[in-house]
């Protein structure tokens, strides 16, 4: 066994005793009731496709080693490298966005996916974390007075990506990006006024998509009122909820995944419901927790503004699709198609989140005496 002394001076002995280790810790978890409820969703959902029962978890499988290796990599990173990577990232994210609508997959009436071949890419996963961080740079950089037009530039480019995402049409994803930016904005010292326009702006853009986009009036209508249109999905994850009870029916025990649709993906909360339990989906929740408030913690106490709404940015969208995903799976919200992080089926979420926890890890690393600008 290798042990790392606070004395080693080798890279990955910097890295142990510099990271934040109870985000690596929960993250870890997090990954191992990936594996596990891989093992235990998808089964079901290939005998219904006709394919290996091991089909996807043996694909989610061979993801885990890139995603862990893209984590640990970025992690290692100075601030300027993260912002760099992310200018790179973000750009060939936009590229690729715009493809989707030439030579994107589409499903279900969406295109948001383009074939690879032997994989399936979902660029808008990567625009967001890649995203965080181009704002927080441009907001820093106004309020510090070395661009006065970064803010400007800022509402450009989330104009653009806005627009992007809503053409595919990919509504949450939009949510997602919007909630994130202006939350950094605020940080970065968005005077009142502005916050209030921007809070009506954000509420007519949500009354506009519901009067405008049919599958957004759907999912709402089906929200307020169950019995409009078709719960079936939200009807069993609740059902499986309630068939878990406080401790599950155990690993492989489950029902509801056999008539889930969604059981590796969407609705993979609703499996962990039903076969660990109540209680040990709140353990799920509470790594969430553990990794967004760390985060948050570590980026109020950054002298850099730039690493402190870049971590923000990246902590609070963390938080926010895990809350999306499990809200879904509860009926707390309407409907919406996400992944929850590090545990739902999906190579491309699974790439991003690590793309994003790799760089929370290395902006909130401890570097005393070192530049971060």
């Amino acid at each position: 066994m290798i042990a790392l002394t606070r004395t080693d001076t080798s890279l990955v002995g910097q890295w142990w005793w510099t990271i934040d280790r109870w985000t690596v810790a929960a993250v870890a978890v997090l990954i191992g009731f990936g594996g596990l409820l891989a093992l235990a969703a998808s089964p079901a959902v290939a005998a219904r496709l006709n394919v290996d029962p091991f089909y996807f978890a043996a694909r989610q499988m061979a993801f885990y080693a890139p995603a862990l290796l893209v984590m640990f990599a970025v992690s290692l990173m100075t601030p300027h490298h993260v912002r760099r990577l992310a200018l790179v990232v973000f750009g060939g994210s936009v590229i690729l966005l715009v493809a989707t609508f030439f030579i994107g997959v589409d499903v279900k009436g969406a295109r948001r996916w383009i074939d690879l071949g032997l994989v399936t890419i979902q660029p808008s996963e990567f625009i967001k974390p890649s995203f965080v961080v181009i704002t927080a740079w441009l907001f820093a950089a106004h309020r510090n007075q070395e661009n006065p037009n970064g803010n400007l530039i800022s509402m450009a480019l989330f104009a653009l990506v806005a627009g992007l995402l809503v053409m595919q049409p990919d509504v949450g994803m939009t949510a997602v990006v919007s909630t994130v930016w202006f939350c950094q904005f605020v940080l970065a010292g968005l005077a009142l006024q502005w916050i209030a326009g921007f809070a009506v702006l954000g509420t007519g853009a949500m009354i506009g998509a519901y009067f405008m986009l049919p599958h957004v009036t759907s999912r709402v209508d089906r929200f307020l009122d169950p019995a409009s249109g078709d719960s079936y999905q939200v009807n069993r994850s609740l059902e499986a909820f309630m068939n878990g009870g406080l401790f599950g029916r155990g690993p492989g025990e489950g029902n509801i995944k056999s008539v889930l649709p969604d059981a590796h993906s969407d609705f993979i909360f609703a499996v962990a419901g039903e076969e660990l339990g109540v209680l040990v989906c709140l353990l799920i929740v509470a790594l969430f927790a553990i990794v967004v408030l760390r985060g948050l913690s570590r980026a109020l106490r950054e002298n850099s503004l730039f690493v402190m709404l870049a971590s923000a940015g990246l902590a609070v969208q963390f938080g926010l699709q895990a809350a999306i995903n499990m809200g879904s799976s509860l009926r707390l919200i309407p409907a919406k198609g996400m992944t929850l992080p590090f545990i739902s089926y999906g190579g491309s979420s699974l790439l991003a989140v690590a793309l994003t926890i790799g760089m929370l890890l290395a902006l909130t690393r401890r570097r005393v005496g070192q530049d971060i600008s």
